[in-house]
């Protein structure tokens, strides 16, 4: 249906507005809900076999412990059975099937705590047998297509897990480089010969054998793994002795490199990318000698995030309009070609947005997951999958129910999700909150909350919750995730003020009950938005960017930023004041709470403070939370229910609930 508005907007529609029909239950406290979530058991990866006939899959056992478990795909009720070791707490992930079907390799933490290990072992039963005894961070198994040797990623003496979510590591006395490479390195499947092949000085971020196993295509660049991810280009690297040659230096960031099935050319995503493997963008081949690559999905109305070669054709998965969608491509003809589409989250083998497939291409194994349905394993041909684990069937939302909304904004079309409150009651009106999502190069898709920054609490806690993505955000196209470059709070906010005028012109929400939130880019998004209108009443900025000068010079992944700001900040300090909070920080009237981790590498505590000490400065009611021990990503229970609590008795305070 469509709805006449204010000319300012155009022409805004919401797709579906209809009450929902989830039935009138008890609202949940705040420690039960985050409890029950806690509970629910997350399939962390997810793998068919080869020969399409079993699928393998990674989840919790007893609560923070994790195994390995198959089940065949022959008879009407696939029965799992634990294929790693039975006893003990471990963390056993990173499952790689072999050529055959036969084995499996997998890390685990079985002979030393904390340190990960290679491991091989017989589908068909029998003990696991350790192939390595290394110390640092192993990572992405792999075997090779002849089945002699299996790839690892591997930071030999790391002092912790790679990427930048993790918290800082603690430095005193004279500030140097210390720089770990994640290096690429095989091991012998017979005998357990380690070789480090790529160079050292060089970090390798993603990898693929080449058909006859004699070479790798791989995404890397030297120097920090944390920051340069940004830079990276594509290499060849040789299996017997690591000559390493860079055949792609890509305009943007690249991802997912693949090999074609006649090792003659090599395809892979490119796209404006803020995040380390959050992928998005279009796919592009090239040949495996190097020449200049070509965009084979062109105008493509969707964010590619991961691919595989099928015969002749790439099959990928999207964003697509806010939801998951699997696609193939013709890379002679460019032709796009939508297998499956849903209101869904999904993911296969790493947890990433991708899927398992079997060696034909016929059978596929996925993690599936939504707003109402909780993870489980599911196997079979591409949109036809069966049901394979039951792991949470007694988990049920305790949120109310969410819409896809759709709008149009300065020529673009934009779609959010809108949660409904729990108990909703169409003739009462509700307070609502925006949530803005990270990135900014990502997506809100529909998901099975998590513990952390948890935004379906506020439906619980009776209010619509508004989860936009705006310009910027993946799921329209390269030219709508590249409209902010240069533009950071402008053109976004123009558009998540569009959508939040749209559900308040439809539905029983309190246009003078609304506020907002975010973590990360949201947070900054947050910052901002609350120096650019007083259109909202209350906000809560998670990690957030103050000050996009000071930050250049203070996070640990600048590199990022060039691509979105054109030059560094020394070489162009205007583009950088233009887009910061600071610059018109005396025009903020709302009150603001400011959370962040104190060991933040990617949003450095610096830039909540700078915030919160100009607001309490100028007589804005607001208050700072340093979280102890934290990096980007709040990750100790206790501070996560500590972080929702404060944050619904804020917009509570503030926004006239009690």
């Amino acid at each position: 249906m469509r709805y006449r508005v204010r000319p300012a907007l155009l022409a805004l529609s919401i797709i579906v507005c209809a009450a929902p029909t989830f039935g009138q239950t008890k609202k949940t406290s705040l420690e039960d809900m985050l409890a029950r979530i806690s509970r629910v058991n997350i399939v962390s990866e997810a793998a068919i076999s080869p020969d399409g006939k079993r699928v393998a899959w990674a989840a919790p056992v007893n609560g923070s412990s994790t195994a390995i478990y198959v089940a065949a795909l022959s008879g009407l009720v696939p029965v799992p059975r634990r294929l790693t070791a039975s006893v003990g707490a471990f963390d056993e992930h990173g499952i790689a099937w072999s050529p055959d079907s036969k084995k499996i390799a997998y890390l685990s933490d079985q002979a030393r705590h904390g340190q990960l290990e290679l491991y091989v072992v017989s589908v068909s039963g029998g003990a696991s047998r350790r192939l390595t005894n290394l110390t640092g961070f192993l990572a992405d198994p792999r075997w090779s297509p002849d089945g002699r040797e299996v790839a690892i990623l591997f930071t030999e003496n790391a002092p912790r897990a790679a990427g930048p979510l993790q918290p800082a590591t603690i430095e005193h006395g004279v500030i140097e480089d210390r720089i770990y490479e994640q290096r690429l390195t095989t091991v012998e499947a017979a005998t357990g010969k380690v070789k480090q092949l790529s160079p050292a000085d060089l970090y390798v971020y993603e990898y693929d054998w080449s058909p006859d196993s004699k070479r790798f295509a791989a995404i890397a660049a030297p120097g920090d793994g944390d920051n340069n991810w940004f830079i990276a280009q594509l290499y060849t690297i040789s299996a017997t002795d690591g000559e390493t040659k860079s055949i792609v230096k890509p305009d943007l960031q690249i991802a997912v490199p693949r090999w074609s099935p006649d090792g003659n050319n090599i395809a892979f995503i490119q796209g404006l990318m803020s995040d380390a493997f959050v992928n998005g963008g279009d796919i592009f081949t090239v040949s495996a000698g190097g020449d200049r690559p070509r965009n084979i999905t062109p105008g493509m109305k969707a964010s590619a995030t991961w691919l595989d070669w099928s015969s002749n054709q790439i099959l990928f998965t999207a964003h697509v309009d806010g939801q998951s969608a699997i696609a193939t491509v013709d890379p002679a003809k460019s032709d796009v070609n939508i297998k499956w589409t849903g209101g869904e989250t999904i993911a296969g083998e790493g947890g990433a947005f991708n899927i398992s497939l079997s060696h034909d291409r016929k059978q596929s194994s996925i993690v599936r997951h939504s707003f109402n349905q909780a993870p489980e394993v599911w196997a079979g041909s591409i949109g036809d999958w069966k049901q394979i684990t039951h792991l949470n069937k007694s988990a049920q939302p305790a949120w109310g129910e969410a819409k896809s909304v759709r709008w149009t904004n300065n020529g673009f079309n934009v779609q959010g999700w809108l949660m409904y409150p729990r108990n909703y009651d169409a003739s009462r009106r509700y307070p609502m909150i925006v949530v803005v999502h990270g990135g900014p190069s990502s997506a809100v898709r529909p998901a099975w909350p998590g513990t952390f920054f948890n935004s379906t609490c506020f439906s619980n806690e009776g209010y619509f919750v508004f989860m936009p993505n705006p310009r910027g955000s993946y799921g329209q196209g390269e030219a709508f995730t590249r409209a902010n470059v240069k533009d950071f709070g402008y053109g976004d906010l123009k558009d998540i003020l569009a959508g939040v005028d749209l559900v308040v012109k439809t539905l029983p929400v309190d246009n003078d009950r609304i506020g907002i939130t975010g973590w990360s880019y949201g947070g900054f998004m947050t910052m901002w938005t609350v120096t650019q209108t007083n259109r909202f009443k209350a906000a809560v900025a998670g990690a957030g960017i103050a000050n996009w000068q000071s930050y250049y010079g203070e996070n640990g992944i600048d590199q990022w930023m060039i691509p979105f700001f054109g030059a560094s900040v020394y070489d162009d300090p205007a583009v950088y004041a233009k887009s910061a909070p600071i610059t018109y920080i005396k025009k903020v009237k709302t009150p603001t709470l400011v959370v962040v981790g104190d060991r933040d590498i990617e949003c450095p505590t610096p830039q909540s403070y700078e915030f919160w000490h100009a607001l309490k400065t100028l007589g804005v009611k607001t208050q700072l939370v340093v979280y102890e021990n934290e990096g980007h990503r709040i990750g100790k229970p206790e501070h996560r229910l500590d972080l929702i609590k404060r944050s619904v008795a804020w917009f509570n305070e503030h926004l006239g609930r009690e």
